[in-house]
């Protein structure tokens, strides 16, 4: 990745734990994890993991390097493609990414639904889900444009089987029927 990364200005900053850290347009949001999120990832994780098979990589609230200094993000989850490495600054790139999938939350609808799904698309990741405990819905988004949309979209409910198709004709399903749904 050439130039700086958005979270250069964090370097040497300890920040609290339990509060999810993401820069936009510059801005550094710092949100407390929710409930129904963190039982969301408990529950996709080890689904997704146990697929993968050590051919790929899941991140939970992990820095990824996106190619902007005014953007940096930390997805709910997000699959790593295998063979990916590190950059110098020990992260991930945006490029590496096969898969992100976001829990939706009243303080980050704007920002998944619109900021993100824009930067996600833009950087050409392959899958952007977006998980909203408070529809019950999981909205799959698939072949990204480099004007920042996708061209496919998709809503699986919850109780539904979710399937993320990943590269070389591999794909992971995650089963939806212990996910939360918001009252």
């Amino acid at each position: 990745m050439n130039g700086p990364s958005a979270w250069s200005v964090l370097d040497g900053v300890d920040l609290p734990r339990g509060y999810r850290v993401e820069i936009t347009a510059g801005k550094i949001i710092m949100t407390p994890h929710g409930e129904d999120r963190w039982k969301v990832v408990l529950a996709a994780a080890p689904q997704i993991e146990g697929q993968l098979a050590e051919h790929g990589d899941i991140l939970s609230d992990v820095a990824i390097d996106f190619p902007s200094s005014e953007y940096g993000y930390a997805p709910d989850l997000a699959i790593v493609a295998p063979g990916s490495e590190h950059n110098s600054r020990g992260r991930y790139e945006w490029h590496s990414l096969e898969a992100v999938l976001e829990v939706v939350s009243k303080g980050s609808r704007d920002v998944d639904f619109a900021k993100k799904f824009h930067m996600y698309a833009e950087c050409g990741i392959p899958v952007y889900v977006i998980i909203d405990p408070s529809q019950g819905m999981c909205t799959v988004r698939r072949r990204p444009t480099r004007i920042g949309t996708y061209e496919d979209e998709a809503e699986v409910p919850f109780g539904q089987d979710l399937v993320l198709p990943l590269t070389d004709g591999r794909q992971i399903t995650i089963n939806t029927g212990g996910f939360p749904k918001a009252g």
